[in-house]
Protein backbone atom coordinates (compact mmCIF):
# COMPACT_ATOMS: atom_id res chain seq x y z
CA UNK A 1 0.00 0.00 0.00
CA UNK A 2 1.44 3.18 -1.16
CA UNK A 3 1.78 6.18 1.96
CA UNK A 4 1.29 9.68 1.39
CA UNK A 5 4.31 11.62 1.79
CA UNK A 6 2.45 13.90 3.75
CA UNK A 7 1.54 11.53 6.25
CA UNK A 8 5.17 10.21 6.42
CA UNK A 9 6.68 13.69 7.79
CA UNK A 10 3.62 14.48 10.35
CA UNK A 11 4.91 12.78 13.09
CA UNK A 12 8.23 14.43 12.28
CA UNK A 13 6.77 18.12 11.39
CA UNK A 14 4.51 17.20 15.34
CA UNK A 15 7.59 16.65 16.79
CA UNK A 16 9.30 20.13 15.62
CA UNK A 17 6.88 22.08 16.60
CA UNK A 18 6.90 20.76 20.03
CA UNK A 19 10.52 21.09 20.42
CA UNK A 20 10.03 24.80 18.86
CA UNK A 21 6.97 25.44 21.59
CA UNK A 22 9.12 24.26 24.35
CA UNK A 23 11.90 25.93 23.56
CA UNK A 24 10.10 29.59 23.42
CA UNK A 25 8.10 28.58 26.29
CA UNK A 26 11.08 27.61 28.72
CA UNK A 27 14.40 28.73 27.72
CA UNK A 28 14.90 32.14 29.32
CA UNK A 29 16.55 33.97 26.55
CA UNK A 30 14.09 32.77 23.89
CA UNK A 31 11.87 35.66 22.65
CA UNK A 32 9.53 33.31 20.54
CA UNK A 33 6.86 34.62 22.54
CA UNK A 34 7.65 38.14 22.77
CA UNK A 35 10.14 40.28 23.88
CA UNK A 36 11.89 39.83 27.15
CA UNK A 37 14.84 41.65 29.31
CA UNK A 38 17.44 38.81 29.40
CA UNK A 39 20.79 40.96 29.92
CA UNK A 40 21.61 43.95 31.79
CA UNK A 41 23.40 46.50 29.18
CA UNK A 42 26.84 46.87 30.22
CA UNK A 43 29.45 44.33 31.65
CA UNK A 44 29.93 45.83 34.88
CA UNK A 45 26.42 45.69 35.41
CA UNK A 46 24.65 42.86 37.49
CA UNK A 47 21.20 42.66 38.62
CA UNK A 48 20.43 40.51 41.00
CA UNK A 49 17.10 39.55 41.54
CA UNK A 50 14.68 37.61 44.03
CA UNK A 51 11.58 35.50 43.48
CA UNK A 52 8.31 34.30 45.83
CA UNK A 53 8.77 36.91 48.02
CA UNK A 54 8.49 39.03 50.35
CA UNK A 55 9.14 36.32 52.78
CA UNK A 56 9.67 36.93 56.69
CA UNK A 57 11.97 34.42 57.31
CA UNK A 58 15.12 35.55 55.09
CA UNK A 59 13.93 38.51 53.34
CA UNK A 60 15.13 41.26 56.14
CA UNK A 61 18.45 39.53 56.20
CA UNK A 62 18.65 39.85 52.80
CA UNK A 63 18.26 43.17 52.91
CA UNK A 64 20.86 43.62 55.80
CA UNK A 65 23.48 42.25 53.77
CA UNK A 66 22.69 44.32 50.58
CA UNK A 67 22.77 47.17 52.73
CA UNK A 68 26.52 45.99 54.15
CA UNK A 69 27.32 46.22 50.80
CA UNK A 70 25.81 48.85 48.95
CA UNK A 71 23.64 46.64 46.14
CA UNK A 72 20.17 47.46 44.97
CA UNK A 73 18.05 44.30 43.95
CA UNK A 74 14.45 44.32 42.41
CA UNK A 75 12.40 41.60 44.27
CA UNK A 76 9.51 40.12 42.06
CA UNK A 77 6.73 39.44 44.49
CA UNK A 78 4.15 37.17 44.42
CA UNK A 79 0.74 39.57 45.96
CA UNK A 80 -0.86 37.09 48.13
CA UNK A 81 1.84 36.88 50.11
CA UNK A 82 2.64 40.42 49.77
CA UNK A 83 -0.65 40.80 51.17
CA UNK A 84 0.17 38.93 54.23
CA UNK A 85 3.68 40.58 54.73
CA UNK A 86 2.46 44.73 53.55
CA UNK A 87 4.97 46.15 55.65
CA UNK A 88 8.03 43.88 55.04
CA UNK A 89 6.98 44.40 51.21
CA UNK A 90 6.76 48.19 52.00
CA UNK A 91 10.87 47.80 53.47
CA UNK A 92 11.99 46.43 50.47
CA UNK A 93 10.99 50.28 48.61
CA UNK A 94 11.85 51.84 51.79
CA UNK A 95 15.57 50.30 51.34
CA UNK A 96 16.24 51.47 47.93
CA UNK A 97 15.07 47.85 45.78
CA UNK A 98 12.31 47.49 43.34
CA UNK A 99 9.73 45.32 43.37
CA UNK A 100 7.90 43.73 40.79
CA UNK A 101 4.82 41.11 40.01
CA UNK A 102 5.47 37.59 39.96
CA UNK A 103 1.71 36.62 39.75
CA UNK A 104 -0.75 36.63 42.53
CA UNK A 105 -0.99 32.85 43.44
CA UNK A 106 2.37 31.49 41.58
CA UNK A 107 0.61 29.58 38.79
CA UNK A 108 2.39 28.14 35.91
CA UNK A 109 1.11 30.50 33.57
CA UNK A 110 1.87 28.07 30.35
CA UNK A 111 -1.24 25.93 31.06
CA UNK A 112 -3.42 29.40 31.20
CA UNK A 113 -5.80 30.87 29.20
CA UNK A 114 -5.70 34.79 28.66
CA UNK A 115 -8.00 35.47 31.16
CA UNK A 116 -6.71 33.89 33.74
CA UNK A 117 -3.51 35.15 32.93
CA UNK A 118 -4.85 38.34 33.02
CA UNK A 119 -6.33 37.97 36.31
CA UNK A 120 -2.88 36.82 37.78
CA UNK A 121 -0.95 39.66 36.72
CA UNK A 122 -3.82 42.25 37.51
CA UNK A 123 -4.56 40.86 41.62
CA UNK A 124 -0.85 41.36 41.63
CA UNK A 125 -0.05 44.52 40.13
CA UNK A 126 -3.30 45.81 41.97
CA UNK A 127 -2.15 44.55 45.31
CA UNK A 128 1.44 46.09 44.27
CA UNK A 129 -0.24 49.56 43.57
CA UNK A 130 -2.25 49.41 47.24
CA UNK A 131 0.87 49.14 49.23
CA UNK A 132 3.21 50.96 47.47
CA UNK A 133 1.51 53.61 45.28
CA UNK A 134 2.86 52.74 42.62
CA UNK A 135 2.21 50.04 39.69
CA UNK A 136 4.88 47.82 39.28
CA UNK A 137 6.75 48.01 35.66
CA UNK A 138 8.59 44.32 35.91
CA UNK A 139 7.35 41.16 35.38
CA UNK A 140 8.47 37.85 35.66
CA UNK A 141 6.53 34.60 34.72
CA UNK A 142 6.92 31.97 37.21
CA UNK A 143 9.23 29.14 36.77
CA UNK A 144 10.21 31.38 33.36
CA UNK A 145 7.58 29.32 31.29
CA UNK A 146 5.58 31.17 28.99
CA UNK A 147 2.84 30.81 26.32
CA UNK A 148 1.84 33.23 23.18
CA UNK A 149 -0.06 35.48 25.85
CA UNK A 150 1.33 35.47 28.59
CA UNK A 151 4.66 38.61 27.63
CA UNK A 152 1.20 40.46 25.31
CA UNK A 153 -1.00 40.81 28.77
CA UNK A 154 2.03 42.02 30.79
CA UNK A 155 2.72 44.30 28.63
CA UNK A 156 -1.16 45.30 28.09
CA UNK A 157 -0.99 45.90 31.78
CA UNK A 158 2.03 48.20 31.12
CA UNK A 159 5.16 45.65 32.09
CA UNK A 160 7.84 44.49 30.62
CA UNK A 161 8.78 40.57 31.05
CA UNK A 162 12.34 39.61 32.76
CA UNK A 163 13.97 36.75 32.88
CA UNK A 164 17.50 36.09 33.45
CA UNK A 165 21.23 34.68 32.65
CA UNK A 166 21.68 32.40 35.12
CA UNK A 167 19.68 31.08 38.08
CA UNK A 168 21.22 28.62 40.06
CA UNK A 169 18.56 26.61 41.39
CA UNK A 170 19.13 27.99 44.99
CA UNK A 171 15.20 26.82 45.81
CA UNK A 172 16.79 22.69 45.84
CA UNK A 173 18.42 21.20 49.26
CA UNK A 174 21.59 21.67 48.42
CA UNK A 175 24.71 22.70 50.50
CA UNK A 176 25.50 26.49 50.44
CA UNK A 177 29.03 25.13 48.96
CA UNK A 178 26.90 23.75 45.57
CA UNK A 179 24.93 27.06 45.74
CA UNK A 180 28.25 28.89 45.57
CA UNK A 181 29.63 27.02 42.95
CA UNK A 182 26.73 27.29 40.63
CA UNK A 183 27.25 31.06 41.01
CA UNK A 184 30.87 31.35 40.00
CA UNK A 185 30.11 32.03 36.05
CA UNK A 186 29.32 35.46 37.14
CA UNK A 187 33.02 36.47 38.29
CA UNK A 188 34.26 34.44 35.31
CA UNK A 189 32.23 36.12 32.81
CA UNK A 190 33.31 39.53 34.69
CA UNK A 191 36.84 38.37 34.37
CA UNK A 192 37.17 38.24 30.78
CA UNK A 193 34.99 41.22 30.35
CA UNK A 194 37.06 43.73 33.13
CA UNK A 195 39.06 45.47 30.44
CA UNK A 196 36.53 46.57 28.36
CA UNK A 197 32.97 48.26 29.42
CA UNK A 198 31.22 46.88 25.62
CA UNK A 199 29.08 44.15 25.99
CA UNK A 200 26.25 43.19 28.11
CA UNK A 201 26.27 42.02 32.29
CA UNK A 202 24.12 38.96 33.57
CA UNK A 203 20.42 38.77 35.36
CA UNK A 204 20.90 36.78 38.56
CA UNK A 205 17.33 34.94 39.49
CA UNK A 206 17.85 34.04 43.37
CA UNK A 207 14.71 33.24 45.54
CA UNK A 208 14.26 34.95 48.70
CA UNK A 209 10.50 32.91 49.42
CA UNK A 210 9.24 29.72 48.66
CA UNK A 211 6.21 29.63 46.07
CA UNK A 212 4.38 26.90 48.35
CA UNK A 213 4.39 29.30 51.34
CA UNK A 214 5.63 31.85 54.07
CA UNK A 215 8.74 31.36 55.80
CA UNK A 216 10.84 28.69 52.98
CA UNK A 217 14.53 28.68 54.14
CA UNK A 218 16.57 30.80 52.25
CA UNK A 219 19.44 29.87 54.37
CA UNK A 220 21.61 28.76 51.49
CA UNK A 221 21.06 31.91 49.42
CA UNK A 222 21.75 34.31 51.95
CA UNK A 223 25.48 31.83 52.25
CA UNK A 224 26.31 32.47 48.93
CA UNK A 225 25.78 36.11 49.11
CA UNK A 226 27.68 36.97 51.61
CA UNK A 227 30.45 34.71 50.04
CA UNK A 228 29.96 36.34 46.66
CA UNK A 229 28.95 40.18 47.34
CA UNK A 230 32.74 41.00 48.87
CA UNK A 231 34.16 39.30 45.66
CA UNK A 232 31.74 40.45 43.13
CA UNK A 233 32.59 43.88 44.22
CA UNK A 234 36.43 43.29 44.47
CA UNK A 235 35.93 42.94 40.33
CA UNK A 236 34.06 45.93 39.81
CA UNK A 237 30.46 44.69 39.24
CA UNK A 238 28.01 47.27 40.03
CA UNK A 239 24.57 45.97 41.90
CA UNK A 240 21.55 47.59 40.19
CA UNK A 241 17.84 47.24 39.74
CA UNK A 242 16.18 46.03 36.94
CA UNK A 243 15.36 49.98 35.82
CA UNK A 244 19.27 50.39 36.19
CA UNK A 245 20.31 47.33 34.23
CA UNK A 246 18.71 49.15 31.00
CA UNK A 247 18.89 52.55 31.77
CA UNK A 248 21.32 54.62 29.03
CA UNK A 249 24.45 56.10 31.11
CA UNK A 250 24.57 59.59 31.94
CA UNK A 251 26.13 61.94 30.13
Amino acid sequence: MDTSPWLIGTPALIAAAAGVTAFGAAYPRAQLFGNTICRTNAARKLAITFDDGPNPAITPKLLDLLDQHKARASFFLIGGFAKECPELAREIVARGHEVGNHTDTHENLFWRSPEQIRNELLRCSETIAELLGKNPEWFRPPYGFRNPWVVPMARRLGMKTVMWTLIPGDWREKPAEWLIRRMEPIAKRREKSQSAEAGTGDVLCLHDGGHRGLNADRTRTLAALEYWLPRWSELGLEFVTISEAVSAAAL
